[in-house]
C-alpha cells in the first residue's frame, strides 16, 4: 500500500500530546518531501516518476523536480508556495509550474485537470496546507484531530493506528444496509474519528483546523452538450488519459517486474477494457533511453497534435522504436472459444495471454476459520473474497496494466436518471429505454406480463421519484429498513431498474443484517432527512453516488490484488473523463446499448474504424459463474466461517438468517442475493485481518497501541 501522510499543528488542546513529542513520530520507511511544523511523508513503494515537487519562493521562478530529494534546507517563509503532486500525472514541468503559480491566488480547480490519476497537495507558507481529492473518490484523503491539531493521510489505516481508534461498527453497519448512501455512510470510515474527504473537495487545514469547500460543486458544474459535441470531448479526454500513461516509460529496474511486459492491458470484461486496449495499442512510442535509471521522458507531451480529436494520440516524436512495443493483453479463459477476444479486431501489437484460472483461484477458494490472513486493505470490500482471481489475472498483465474499470459508472445511464427526463419535462425520451427493459423481460415472464407490467412499473417508479420529497423518501427509507420491508432479489430488469428509482435504496447485504444494525442505520437516515436536500436532480445524485462506490471498491482491489512492482490504472475514473461524461446528455446515456455505441464513437473518432456496427453487443458470459463454482466448492469453509463470526460479535448480523441461507448449497443464490453474501464474507475476512495484525506498525516514537475495541453496533 502506498500513501501520504503529514499533520498541521495549532494551539494544542486538552489531553493533546506536547508538542515536543512530535519531533519523535514518524511514518515508518517514509520518503520526507517536506519538514516543519506541517511535514509530508511518501510512505510505500513510489515509484520516482510518481513524485513530483514544485516551489515558488518570491522574486525567483518556479522550480520542479521529480523523484525523492532531500527536503529543501532552505527555510520557508509566508510567501512560499509548495506543490505535491503524487501519483500518475501526465502534466509537463511548465504546466506545473504555471498550475502553482496560478493557485497562489487562492485557485485550485486546475491543479485537479491534467491527466492522470494523483493527489495534488499545496502549501502556503509554513501553515496552510490544501489537499485535494479526485472525483471519482479513486484518490481519497482523509483526516483526523491529532496533537492540537489535524493529521491527515490518502489511507485511513494510518490514522487509526496513529491515534488509536478504535472501530466504528455503526459505519460497518451503514457500508452493508446502505453502500450507495451518503446519507446513511456520511464522511465516516471504518476507524471511529477518522474521517473521508468527499469527493470532488479540497481539504483545507489552516492553524490545525480542518476545512472542507467543494472545488467541482455538481450543482454548478459543466451543462449537458448536445451529442455530438459531448462525444468529441470524451474521445479527447479518453485518448489522452490512455496516451499519458504509454507514452511514459515504466522503470525497468522496479523490484517484481523482471520478466514482465511494460505494458499490459484486459481483455476480459467486455467494450470498456477493449476499448482501452485498442487505443493503447495505436499510441507510437518514443525511443527508449540509453539508460537504466527511471527518467521522465522529455517527448511525452512534445509537439502538436494532429488533430483535435482525430489520430489525436499522434505527436511527433524524436524517433519511433524499430519495432512496435507489444502489449500484453489478458483474457480470462472462461468461455469456448472467449468471446472477449472478439471485442478486440487484429492489432498486431496486443500479445494475447488467454489465461484458464484454476479451481484455488475461484470466489472463496481456500476459506476457513482457521486461514492465513491476507494482504490488509485499508477498507473491506466485495473485492477480497475474488482477490486471488484478480491476482492471477494482474500476475501475467504488465508492469503497467490499463483495465477499464469505471466505464460502466461513468457513461451508463442509471436508471434514477429516468425521473430526471420527467423532471426535465421530457417524458417522451423514457419510450426507447423502457421498451428496451420491456423487450428483455418478455423472455424471463412472457410476453404479456413484460409488455404491460414491466413499462407500467417503471413508469410509476419514475414519476414517483420525481415528485417525491427528499426528506420525506428518507423517512419512508428509514421506515422499511426498520420493519425489515426491503426490495426482494428483482427477478426482470425492469423490477430491478423500478427499485433503483428511489433517493435511498438498500444494498445487497441488508436483508442478513440484525435488527440493531437496521435501526442504528435508520436513525441515520432520519437525522440526514432533517437536514437540507441536496441540489442536484435525483437521478444525478444517485448515479454520481454510485461512481464513488465503484471506485472504492477498485481501491481496495488495488490494495488486494496489486503484484509487486506493478501499477494497475483505470482511465475512465481519470477527472478528466468524468468530467467528459457528465456532458453527455441523459438521453443519450439511457439509450438501449448507449455504452458500447458510445465506445464505438470513440474509436472511431480515434481512427478506427473498422470495427463492426455490432461492435461489442454480442452475447455476454455470466458473470455469477465463478462465484458460484467456488460457492459450492468452499461450502464447508464458509460453514466454519460463520460458526463464531466476528460480525454476529458486533451485533452487525442475524447470524441464523445468514446460516439459513448458506444451509443447501445445491440451492442457487439470485444475484443480489450472491452479491450481498460477497459484502459480507469481505467483512467477516477484513475484521479478522484487522484483528490479526500488529497494531501500532505504521509509526515510530508512539506508545504501544491496544488492539482496536470491536462494540456491538447500538441503534442510537
Amino acid at each position: 500500500m502506498r500513501w501520504l501522510t503529514g499533520w498541521s499543528t495549532g494551539a494544542p488542546r486538552a489531553g493533546a500530546p506536547a508538542h515536543e513529542a512530535l519531533g519523535t513520530v514518524a511514518p515508518i520507511a517514509a520518503r520526507p518531501l517536506w519538514t516543519g511544523p506541517n511535514p509530508l511523508w511518501a510512505v510505500g513503494d513510489w515509484r520516482p516518476e510518481e513524485i513530483r515537487l514544485a516551489t515558488l519562493r518570491p522574486g525567483a521562478p518556479a522550480t520542479v523536480t521529480t523523484g525523492p530529494t532531500a527536503p529543501d534546507p532552505v527555510e520557508d517563509t509566508p510567501a512560499t508556495l509548495r506543490l505535491a503532486v503524487l501519483g500518475h500525472c501526465g502534466a509537463t514541468d511548465a504546466e506545473l509550474a504555471a498550475g502553482l503559480a496560478a493557485a497562489r491566488g487562492g485557485a485550485v480547480r486546475h491543479l485537479t485537470a491534467w491527466p492522470g490519476s494523483y493527489t495534488a497537495v499545496l502549501r502556503t507558507g509554513t501553515r496552510s496546507t490544501l489537499l485535494l481529492t479526485d472525483l471519482a473518490g479513486a484518490q481519497p484523503v482523509f483526516h483526523t484531530p491529532w496533537a492540537g491539531g489535524t493529521a491527515y493521510a490518502t489511507a485511513a489505516l494510518p490514522l487509526a493506528d496513529l491515534v488509536g481508534a478504535p472501530l466504528d461498527t455503526g459505519h460497518l453497519a451503514a457500508r452493508l444496509a446502505c453502500p450507495e448512501s451518503p446519507e446513511a455512510l456520511g464522511t465516516g470510515t471504518p476507524y471511529l474519528g477518522v474521517q473521508r474527504v468527499p469527493p470532488g473537495h479540497v481539504l483545507a487545514i489552516r492553524g490545525g483546523h480542518p476545512y472542507l469547500s467543494a472545488y467541482d460543486d455538481p450543482a454548478v458544474r459543466e451543462q449537458p452538450r448536445d451529442e455530438a459535441p459531448a462525444v468529441r470531448e470524451l474521445t479527447r479526454a479518453l485518448l489522452e488519459s490512455v496516451r499519458s500513461r504509454v507514452r511514459t516509460t515504466a522503470p525497468a529496474t522496479v523490484p517484481g517486474s523482471a520478466g514482465r511486459a511494460r505494458l499490459g492491458v484486459d481483455l476480459s470484461y467486455g467494450t470498456a477494457s477493449a476499448t482501452v486496449a485498442l487505443l493503447a495499442a495505436a499510441v507510437p512510442l518514443p525511443p527508449v533511453p540509453a539508460s537504466t535509471g527511471p527518467e521522465r521522458l522529455p517527448a511525452v507531451r512534445a509537439g502538436a497534435r494532429n488533430g483535435a480529436v482525430k489520430g489525436s494520440w499522434t505527436r511527433v516524436a524524436a524517433q519511433e522504436p524499430s519495432a512496435p512495443e507489444q502489449l500484453a493483453a489478458v483474457t480470462l479463459g472462461e468461455t469456448e472459444p472467449p468471446t472477449t477476444l472478439a471485442l478486440a479486431p487484429d492489432t498486431p501489437r496486443l500479445r494475447h495471454t488467454v489465461l484458464h484460472p484454476g479451481p484455488d483461484t475461484l470466489p472463496y477458494a481456500g476459506l476457513h476459520a482457521d486461514a492465513p490472513p491476507g494482504r490488509l486493505t485499508d477498507e473491506p470490500g466485495p473485492e477480497l473474497v475474488a482477490a486471488a482471481r484478480a491476482e492471477a489475472r494482474f500476475d501475467v498483465g504488465g508492469t503497467d496494466h490499463l483495465t477499464g474499470y469505471g466505464a460502466r459508472q461513468v457513461l451508463d445511464g442509471h436508471p434514477a436518471r429516468l425521473a430526471d427526463l420527467i423532471r426535465a419535462g421530457r417524458p417522451r425520451e423514457l419510450l426507447p429505454p423502457v421498451a428496451a427493459l420491456a423487450g428483455a423481460d418478455r423472455a424471463v415472464v412472457g410476453v404479456l406480463a413484460g409488455a404491460l407490467r414491466t413499462p407500467l412499473t417503471v413508469v410509476r417508479a419514475a414519476h414517483r421519484l420525481s415528485r417525491v420529497r427528499y426528506a420525506e423518501a428518507l423517512d419512508d427509507a428509514a421506515a422499511k429498513l426498520t420493519a425489515r420491508h426491503l426490495p426482494g432479489n428483482g427477478r426482470t430488469a425492469g423490477d430491478r431498474s423500478a427499485g433503483d428509482l428511489a433517493w435511498c435504496v438498500p444494498g445487497p447485504a441488508a436483508r442478513w443484517l440484525s435488527d440493531e444494525a437496521l435501526s442504528s442505520v435508520a436513525l441515520r437516515l432520519r437525522l440526514a432527512a432533517r437536514r437540507p436536500a441536496p441540489d442536484e436532480r435525483p437521478g444525478a445524485h444517485r448515479a454520481r453516488h454510485a461512481l464513488y462506490r465503484h471506485a472504492r471498491s477498485y481501491r481496495t482491489l488495488v490494495h488486494a490484488a496489486e503484484q509487486p512492482g506493478q501499477r494497475l490504472h483505470a482511465p475512465f475514473l481519470d477527472n478528466q473523463v468524468v468530467r467528459a461524461a457528465r456532458l453527455l446528455p441523459d438521453d443519450v446515456r439511457l439509450q438501449p446499448g448507449a455504452r458500447h455505441a458510445l465506445l464505438h464513437a470513440v474509436l472511431t473518432g480515434a481512427g478506427r474504424t473498422d470495427l463492426p456496427p455490432d461492435w461489442g453487443r454480442g452475447p455476454r458470459p455470466d458473470r455469477t459463474a465463478p462465484a458460484r463454482a467456488g460457492l459450492r466448492l468452499a461450502a464447508d469453509g464458509l460453514a466454519e466461517l460463520f460458526d463464531a463470526p466476528l460480525l454476529a460479535e458486533a451485533g452487525l448480523i442475524d447470524l441464523p438468517a445468514v446460516r439459513a441461507g448458506l444451509a443447501d448449497p445445491a440451492t442457487p443464490l439470485s444475484p443480489a442475493a450472491l452479491a450481498g453474501l460477497a459484502d459480507l464474507v469481505s467483512t467477516e475476512l477484513w475484521l479478522r485481518r484487522i484483528r490479526a495484525r500488529r497494531h501500532g506498525a505504521c509509526w515510530t516514537g508512539l506508545p504501544l497501541a491496544q488492539p482496536p475495541a470491536l462494540s456491538p453496533v447500538r441503534p442510537s
